[in-house]
């Protein structure tokens, strides 16, 4: 005969546990006689981490500059990738709450990566519901109360689940992942509609220095000299360190390193090898080499397949293409497409590939010289997608290319061009000639420049081309000095 299941208080319980003790006694001495031995040591380990999903403090943490849609009757799926925030988010979206008046014990957090979880199925999730109001059975249906249920994908067949509490409880939903095509698949097919997805990066620049305690309180061109010399020394820590939390605070490189190689070696391990089934995992960590070892580069499959055929390695063109789509939905790189009407000429052209951080970069840069450009350039790139931007690279006629084509939202278009070092006449020429032919394919976006360093005094670029510096362009109001224009699309 099995030993009645207990509940381990000393080793599990937040210390005002006690006055909550006689809510889950209620049924721990019914399990033994309804559910068999392993499903009432999963609901009591559910019953466990629902309890202390809502008494437990809040942990501090960096606020974060991302928007929540104001869209009522939606649940909202939090993706992006491990390490970069999206727990913290969920906590800061917890005070949110409480800071409008909601108890602390209308807010539940449920982390479902929890080995003692292991085979729990989506069957069972409403034991999450029922355990929540049998410790809170005040307010239901008096109430909405929030639950923020992470790595919930983890479950199969989560959706459906989702879909029932908006249908018959007055719980507002927030849901986190790890892998953005798995939740929007399945929200496209299962939730129909009713969920809306939020991106967390890496720490923008703004978050970094909120991070370190040295937020500017004003705009770039009001601070003093030597308020933007701090500034110019964080952001070249920046585009080298990148903006995952725990690597912000590491001041040996070594150790910012090791741990930022751990982020990649768990994310193609448990979001790709494992969620994907890959075989032919070798040929998968050399493409992971050949994306993050050429930051800002373009990338044409058929190259990479000869590449990779001459190294003995034998794989298909199909199963590479399906590489670099579980790489992206994995969130470890971003992807760019050549501007064009033609969705076949979009597909056929070669791509752009950027890390998802600056951090990864010097990661398969050992013994080179720091690629400067490429890490400004995908700090930029970064940013523009925190900025919700819709963005294309640009190959005009003549041969020029320009970095970015973007479309905001708010309704403009903005041809980019970044440049690090603007002192060489002949690399600040050829980014002026580029925008500027880029223009006679896009006439209603506006220029914009941003470089690194200050244009020399001496040097003067066309009115029509704005020139921004990286540090103010990154500190300032979103999109709040651009022209609106309506949207272009260039002849196929």
């Amino acid at each position: 005969m099995h030993a009645p299941i207990t509940l381990n208080k000393a080793k599990h319980f937040h210390p005002i546990d006690a006055r909550l003790r006689p809510k889950l006694s209620f049924w721990e001495g019914k399990l033994s006689g309804k559910l068999s031995f392993w499903e009432g040591k999963m609901r009591e380990i559910v019953a466990q981490k629902v309890l202390e999903g809502t008494v437990s403090p809040i942990p501090p943490y960096t606020r974060r500059n991302i928007p929540v849609p104001r869209v009522p009757n939606k649940a909202f799926a939090v993706i992006g990738m491990r390490r970069a925030g999206k727990t913290t988010f969920l906590w800061q979206i917890a005070q949110e709450w409480m800071a409008q008046g909601a108890a602390r014990e209308q807010v539940l957090y449920f982390n479902f990566e929890d080995e003692r979880l292991t085979g729990l199925e989506a069957s069972q999730l409403h034991w999450i519901v029922e355990e929540y109001y049998r410790l809170y059975p005040h307010w239901r249906d008096r109430e909405r109360v929030i639950f923020l249920l992470d790595e919930i994908q983890i479950v199969s067949g989560w959706e459906r689940f989702a879909r029932r509490l908006m249908d018959t409880e007055q719980i507002d939903l927030y849901l986190s992942g790890s892998s953005a095509k798995l939740l929007s698949q399945e929200i496209a097919s299962s939730m129909r509609g009713r969920a809306l997805p939020i991106t967390v990066f890496p720490f923008s620049f703004r978050e970094y220095l909120r991070h370190l305690n040295i937020e500017p309180e004003r705009p770039y061109k009001r601070l003093r000299k030597a308020e933007q010399t701090l500034i110019e020394h964080h952001l070249r820590r920046y585009l080298r360190v990148g903006g995952f939390p725990e690597v912000v605070s590491l001041d040996s490189e070594i150790d910012r390193m090791e741990l930022l190689r751990t982020y990649v070696d768990v994310a193609v391990l448990r979001d790709v090898i494992e969620r994907h089934d890959i075989k032919q995992v070798q040929a998968l960590r050399r493409v992971v080499r050949r994306l993050l070892s050429a930051p800002a580069g373009t990338l044409s499959v058929n190259k990479l397949y000869n590449e990779l055929k001459s190294q003995g390695i034998k794989i298909s063109k199909e199963t590479l293409y399906s590489y670099l789509d579980y790489l992206t939905d994995a969130f470890l790189v971003r992807i760019v497409e050549l501007s064009s009407r033609s969705e076949r000429q979009r597909m056929s052209n070669p791509r752009k590939v950027y890390p998802i951080d600056m951090g990864l970069i010097p990661l398969y840069q050992m013994g080179t010289e720091f690629p400067l450009g490429q890490a400004v350039e995908t700090c930029v790139l970064l940013e523009l997608q925190r900025r919700k931007g819709e963005i294309f690279y640009v190959k005009t006629p003549t041969g020029y290319e320009v970095d970015f084509l973007v479309y905001f939202p708010e309704g403009y278009t903005e041809l980019i061009q970044v440049c690090a070092n603007p002192s060489e006449p002949a690399t600040l020429e050829r980014e002026v000639r580029a925008l500027l032919d880029a223009k006679t394919l896009h006439p209603n976006a506006s220029l914009r420049l941003i470089v690194l360093e200050s244009l020399p005094l001496n040097v003067a670029v066309p009115e029509a081309i704005q020139v921004s510096l990286l540090s103010e362009w990154l500190l300032m109001e979103q999109n709040s000095d651009s022209v609106p224009c309506r949207r272009y699309l260039p002849p196929a």
